[in-house]
């Protein structure tokens, strides 16, 4: 009996991951599964209704080691052959680090670094060849951020470990790229806003999960590094390889 072929995606239950299960459903052809990882079980239960893809709803917490052994002791049991990780597990406070809650703060760097490291560590030995990493970063990454100071720099070292990580990969033919979007419409807000607000500016920028999963998606199957969606960001981008970070700050202190 051959390898079952899979994807798994993580933070599935909403937001990105959510939209990647949409998508990659609707353009993926020969899975045996899609895994779909998140917490809250009932959200992967009603998406996975939602799929013409076979799913297996794993309902763990990224950031627990007796979950994430459990999940490593599924790997060494299922014959797989993993096709695409996505892992879009994350979440972000806003305000100043002094008046956040410390182990929420510590809790960003638990999941947005450690569990997906830990999680693409032990999913790399089951990739096929031309398989694809897809690891959510965020604009965020490109400089630092007053009243954003830890989220930003857990998407810094995102977007860094996947540039390296690309360049070992790719004697395996497993390609990495790294995913930083502005900011996007999803529940995201709903948590990140819980002691602060985001400046009004950024918020001209959202757009949709559907355009930044698709452009994603895209920009992996031609095996770039980067993705960015939309021309603001793009143009941040940019100018953070341009401009001294301190000028950066400077501005954001002018913005409201």
């Amino acid at each position: 009996m051959g390898k079952k072929k899979i994807i798994i995606i993580t933070g599935a239950s909403s937001g990105l991951g959510q939209e990647f299960a949409f998508q990659l459903d609707k353009i993926m052809h020969g899975l045996d599964e899609v895994w779909l990882i998140a917490r809250r079980k009932e959200r992967l239960a009603e998406l996975a209704k939602l799929l013409d893809t076979p799913a297996k709803i794993i309902s763990m917490d990224v950031a627990k080691e007796q979950d994430n052994r459990a999940f490593k002791e599924l790997l060494e049991r299922e014959n797989v052959s993993i096709r695409m990780l996505i892992n879009c597990a994350g979440f972000g406070l806003m305000g100043r680090f002094e008046d956040l809650d410390m182990e929420e703060q510590i809790g960003m760097l638990e999941v947005n670094c450690k569990a997906l490291t830990w999680l693409t560590y032990e999913c790399i030995p089951y990739m096929c060849k031309n398989g694809r990493i897809i690891q959510l970063a965020s604009s965020a990454a490109f400089a630092p951020q007053k009243n954003f100071a830890v989220y930003a720099a857990t998407k810094s070292y995102v977007l860094s470990f996947s540039r390296s990580l690309r360049e070992e990969l790719k004697e395996k033919s497993i390609w990495v790229t790294a995913v930083c979007p502005g900011p996007v419409e999803t529940e995201f807000f709903d948590i990140a806003e819980k002691y602060g607000s985001t400046l009004a500016v950024k918020k001209l920028t959202l757009v949709s999960p559907q355009r930044v999963v698709k452009e994603a998606l895209l920009d992996s199957h031609d095996r770039r590094a980067l993705s960015v969606c939309s021309l603001p960001i793009k143009a941040f981008g940019i100018l953070s390889k341009m401009v001294p970070h301190g000028w950066i700050l400077q501005v954001m202190n002018l913005l409201k």
